[in-house]
């Protein structure tokens, strides 16, 4: 995690390793969270993190239960 105030967000290794889901989660994020390092490897831009506006564009690009957004405010995470 970060030292974002109201949202985390965890990607399991397999998808974050992956260069096609990394392309797929940097494309359909609209605050720009993820992004792609030199290797094709997901980022995640922390200073975007509290910038989330809970769509879950990212939660349904990834396969089931490979990202996770958790609302640090209240322990909650998405998907519920």
């Amino acid at each position: 995690m970060s030292d974002a105030l109201f949202i985390g967000v965890e990607v399991d290794e397999s998808v974050a390793r992956d260069p096609q889901l990394a392309a797929k989660l940097t494309e359909v994020c609209p605050v720009d969270i993820f992004s792609q390092g030199p290797d094709g490897a997901l980022e995640i831009v922390t200073d975007n993190l509290d910038e989330c506006v809970l769509c879950e564009l990212c939660i349904n690009a990834a396969p089931a239960g490979t990202v996770k957004v958790i609302k640090l405010y209240s322990g909650q995470a998405l998907p519920a």
